[in-house]
């Protein structure tokens, strides 16, 4: 199952958290409690993944609205599955999610994010760790 997962929702809660701070200490922003409550239920359950098709309507757009400032692609414009890689040397995507990357659903692109970030070894977090900072939104 491709669903969202614990640390996006961690990431969405702490960027709301930082646009809409809490007045008095106490109180949330509305984006903050939905989110929160996914990740209570998901911490009380074991679950590391959301069920993206179930999310509450109001914890997906404060999700979707996190999502929409992330980088879409990690493509680096150095892609070795042109060149018949079965993974891209450049962003560590399959050959598969680069020719469907447009197609895929929100969730599904942050799974393939998390995990070329987590094996690290595509020169998109090496060799050319500059030329992807550049490629970020708001740099």
């Amino acid at each position: 199952m491709t669903g969202i997962h614990i640390t996006d929702i961690e990431s969405a809660i702490n960027y709301w958290r930082e646009r809409k701070p809490s007045p008095d200490g106490i109180t949330l922003a509305a984006e903050v409690r939905a989110l929160a409550e996914v990740y209570a239920q998901m911490v009380y359950h074991r679950e590391p993944l959301a069920d993206e098709f179930t999310f509450p309507r109001e914890a997906f757009a404060a999700w979707m609205a996190w999502y929409e400032t992330t980088p879409d692609t990690p493509c680096i414009a150095i892609c070795s599955t042109s060149q018949g890689d079965a993974t891209c040397k450049g962003c560590g995507r399959s050959f598969e999610e680069v020719q469907y990357w447009t197609e895929m659903r929100p969730a599904e692109k942050r799974a393939t994010w998390r995990r070329i970030t987590q094996d690290g070894t595509s020169w998109r977090f090496n060799r050319y760790a500059e030329r992807a900072r550049e490629r970020q939104p708001g740099r």
